[in-house]
């Protein structure tokens, strides 16, 4: 899907890019630098996170266009950004048939000290409209900084364009010293969210290891650490 386009033009268009390199300022550049970096994910076949890079760099490559004022240069970025257009409708277009077939999988890494991670950039591609239920399995809904990724997720859901009105958790009960924090962290937020029309309804399960998030619009994610994937502050 990638490798054809990639020989059709994109790798041109860089090549063009760094010759004329001393004359673009600084938001060509940016604007570039993504969409080298939305071919790359191309060609990788992450068409996903190329979306998103494409959409990125287009945005930018037309702020780049809305202040140029010479003409030849103002035709070879509108030739540019149409090109990028099309691709990253393609993709759109093909992710949205595997979508619908059921088949999309996607895989993300996320490496020792790595940033840029929140909670937003990873599931908010998978929340719109329709979502109006959530299902949170976690066993380590327990310590202080558990209990705010909980409530940062929480506070995510219920953000435009989400409708949220029920999120079910399942953890583990703390059986030790913390069993009171944790009883009266997640009333509390329990609380918070009924201030804004949202039930939560929490169950705690002895037997509960696996952890996934689960959206009624057909979303599963399959989280390895859960929602505590950050480092303790």
């Amino acid at each position: 899907l990638a490798r054809l386009w990639l020989g059709l033009g994109a790798k041109e268009s860089f090549r063009a890019m760094a010759k004329s390199g001393r004359e673009v300022d600084a938001q060509s550049v940016a604007a570039f630098t993504v969409l080298k970096r939305a071919v790359e994910l191309d060609s990788e076949s992450r068409y996903q996170q190329a979306l998103v890079c494409y959409q990125e760099g287009i945005d930018l490559l037309m702020q780049v266009l809305r202040g140029t004022k010479d003409d030849t240069k103002k035709s070879n970025l509108r030739k540019q950004i149409t090109g990028y257009m099309d691709r990253a409708e393609i993709v759109k277009k093909y992710l949205d048939q595997e979508k619908e077939d059921g088949k999309y999988h996607e895989q993300i890494k996320i490496e020792e000290n790595a940033t840029g991670f929140s909670y937003e950039s990873l599931f908010q591609k998978y929340l719109n409209e329709t979502v109006t239920e959530v299902w949170i399995q976690d066993p380590y809904i327990r310590q202080i900084h558990q209990l705010y990724n909980f409530l940062r997720f929480c506070e995510m859901l219920i953000k435009k364009p989400c409708k949220v009105k029920t999120i079910h958790l399942l953890t583990s009960l703390d059986e030790g010293s913390g069993k009171q924090q944790q009883s009266s962290g997640l009333q509390e937020i329990k609380e918070s969210l009924q201030n804004h029309g949202v039930l939560l309804e929490i169950e705690y399960s002895s037997s509960v290891h696996d952890r996934e998030i689960r959206f009624n619009n057909g979303w599963m994610i399959k989280i390895g650490r859960g929602l505590d994937y950050f480092k303790k502050p």
